[in-house]
Order: C-alpha cells, then sequence, then structure tokens
C-alpha cells in the first residue's frame, strides 16, 4: 500500500445523479485516490446511481439492505477500510451532497498523510459567512460553545463531515455508539477523551439551495446529539447530587452537636472533614465505575484525594469567611453555595486529570 494514497468514505443516501459526476471528480485527480460509497439503504429509483460509480475506477459500494443511519454507514466503511488498506496512513469522510469541494478533500487528504500519530483532521467552515442558513449558523455555534463547556475543548465546526481520521483511529470509531448523525459528536468526545491530536483546516463553506439536500432533521438529530454530549455530566449531576445529599445532612446532624461544645468556626472545620470523608468515598466509586467508567490502576484514587483534600480546604475557607462576614446566614446554607460552584470546577478537573484517558503516544 503507497503510503500517500488517499482512501475518501462517503455516506450517501438517496443522492443526485450529480453524486457520480462528483465521485468521478475525485477518481480523476492526479493523487492516487480509492473511493469507498456506502449505499445507506437508498431507494430503488436511486440504485442506478450508485452501479454506476461502481464502475468508476478505484471505487467500491457497499450497499445497507435498509437504512441504517449514517453512524452505521461510517462504521461499515472504516471496517472495509481498516480489513483492505493496512499500511495506509488514514481514511477521509465526506459528504454526498456536493458541499466538500473535490479541493478541500484533496487538501486534507495530503496533511492527514503528512502528520504522524493519532490525529482527527476536521474541515472547519466559517460560519459567519452570509450564505450560511440560519439554523446551521446558530445550531453550530451554540454546539460549539456547550461542547467547550462539557469537554472543554473548543471545536469551531462540531457538524462537519469532512474529517480526516488516522488508521488508528478510524479502527477506534468502528466500536463508538451512535447509529446516525449523533455518531460524528461521539467522535469528537472520543478524540478529547483519548487526547488525540485534533486539527481544525479551514475549508470553503458551501450550500446549495439552503442545505435542502441534508438528511438531518434539526429537532429530532439535535436532541440525540446534545443527548450524547450530556450523557456523562447527568451521570456526574446525579452522583454528585447524592453525594452532597450525604454531605450536607452528615454536616448539618455533626455541626449541631459539634457545636454544643465547642466554638463556631472550629466545629465548622471538624464537621466538613468528618462529612467529606464520607461522601468522598462514596462519590469516587460511583465517578470511577458509573460516571467516567475508569478501568486504569488505582492512581486515581491518589488523584482524586488530592483534590477532594484542596476542594474541602477551600469549602471550609470559603463557609468560614462568608460566615463570619454574614452572621445571619446559617453555614449550611452557605456551604450549599461554595458547593455548587467547586462542583463546577471539580467536574472538568475530574474529566481532564483524576480519570482523565492515558495520553495516546505519538
Amino acid at each position: 500500500m503507497k503510503d500517500n494514497k488517499i482512501v475518501v468514505l462517503i455516506p450517501s443516501l438517496n443522492p443526485n445523479k450529480e453524486f457520480v459526476d462528483y465521485v468521478k471528480d475525485l477518481t480523476n485527480q492526479k493523487e492516487d485516490i480509492d473511493v469507498i460509497v456506502v449505499d445507506d439503504g437508498s431507494k430503488e429509483s436511486k440504485k442506478f446511481i450508485f452501479e454506476k460509480i461502481s464502475k468508476l475506477k478505484n471505487c467500491i459500494v457497499l450497499t445497507h439492505a435498509i437504512n441504517l443511519g449514517k453512524g452505521r454507514a461510517l462504521k461499515t466503511g472504516f471496517n472495509y477500510f481498516i480489513n483492505n488498506y493496512k499500511g495506509c496512513k488514514g481514511i477521509i469522510t465526506a459528504d454526498s451532497d456536493g458541499q466538500h469541494l473535490v479541493e478541500d478533500v484533496i487538501s486534507i487528504g495530503k496533511e492527514l498523510n503528512e502528520v504522524n500519530g493519532e490525529n482527527l483532521i476536521l474541515g472547519t467552515r466559517d460560519f459567519n459567512e452570509p450564505q450560511v442558513p440560519f439554523k446551521s449558523r446558530n445550531g453550530n455555534k451554540i454546539t460549539t460553545q456547550v461542547f467547550k463547556l462539557l469537554y472543554g475543548k473548543k471545536i469551531n465546526d462540531t457538524q462537519t463531515g469532512l474529517r480526516g481520521l488516522s488508521y488508528e483511529f478510524a479502527k477506534e470509531c468502528i466500536n463508538l455508539d451512535g447509529e446516525k448523525f449523533d455518531y460524528e459528536i461521539n467522535m469528537l468526545i472520543e478524540a478529547v477523551k483519548k487526547k488525540i491530536n485534533i486539527i481544525e483546516h479551514k475549508i470553503k463553506t458551501v450550500y446549495f439551495n439552503n442545505n435542502s439536500e441534508t438528511h438531518f432533521n434539526p429537532i429530532k438529530d439535535s436532541i440525540k446529539i446534545y443527548k450524547i454530549m450530556f450523557k456523562k455530566f447527568f451521570k456526574f449531576i446525579l452522583s454528585s447530587a447524592s453525594s452532597a445529599v450525604l454531605d450536607i445532612g452528615l454536616f448539618t446532624i455533626l455541626y449541631y452537636f459539634i457545636n454544643l461544645k465547642l466554638k463556631s468556626t472550629t466545629s465548622i472545620l471538624i464537621s466538613t472533614v468528618l462529612a467529606r470523608m464520607c461522601s468522598s468515598i462514596y462519590n469516587y466509586f460511583i465517578n470511577k465505575n458509573v460516571v467516567f467508567k475508569d478501568n486504569k490502576s488505582n492512581i486515581t484514587i491518589i488523584k482524586y484525594y488530592i483534590l477532594c483534600v484542596i476542594q474541602t480546604l477551600i469549602s471550609y475557607l470559603g463557609v468560614k469567611y462568608i460566615f463570619v462576614f454574614l452572621e445571619v446566614i446559617p453555614p449550611s446554607i452557605i456551604k450549599i453555595f461554595v458547593d455548587v460552584i467547586l462542583f463546577l470546577i471539580s467536574y472538568q478537573i475530574q474529566q481532564k486529570w483524576v480519570f482523565a484517558s492515558k495520553k495516546v503516544e505519538k
């Protein structure tokens, strides 16, 4: 297998006849290009398009008997690529609606062949350009901000279908969840989780007929995408909420009894430490096994308790000084306010440091 070969994977559902010319244009370039097209259960009236494509040089057409979704079509293509292109550096994914220009596909293919290690190259569009439909412009900007908030990584075009995946990362993506458009956001989450090098490659922004050819359902598919993005965070909320109930409950009980014999500031310290010791043990095992699904060695418990000690100290100091400044507010109420802020910070630290996946070797 030539090192400079470019392999392009195009999932397709009921394409226009112009799709044949698009694939032909790809294969007629001076570069060494193979094209894998996945017919994702298109209707019978469109079958002639795939028959024509299958007769083009350097083309293979894989067929789903029924429509299974873009995610499943990509997995089918990745599986074929892994089995038949050993030695190739990676694969490019593109859409069948013609919005990914051949020159941009080739540009990303060349960059993928030049970089080393595990990479995900994203064909990034400029959503500030006037021809971008309103729903695409604002939908992507919102998703970008939500993704950054939840995963700490800003990706300017989270919904781009033009992507370059290194061979090993494409292999890993075969096992990812998601059968439809939600699969592509899962790919981004996996890349961030595994610390794979994400490269944003600027491409031309092209939309035909206000993006009328897309099979993306702005309501149904958006719900699936946000459900995936918030899945881990919702688990973290439930884990933290149940831990907080335990923590604040124990703190309140302990403070009530200890404060009968000691001064308030000392009672706050002792109550905070004892309550946090109990709730942290519970929280650690829930986060390790349910939220972040970490299977690494127990070194994570050391990191967790370093964070826990620091968080406990900040919680104590916050409650103490706010209580001294505002004596009319009960310490338990102050603690809720302080711990909510610490909760948001703790999520990012646990995700990126405590339970972070091992960095992929480049």
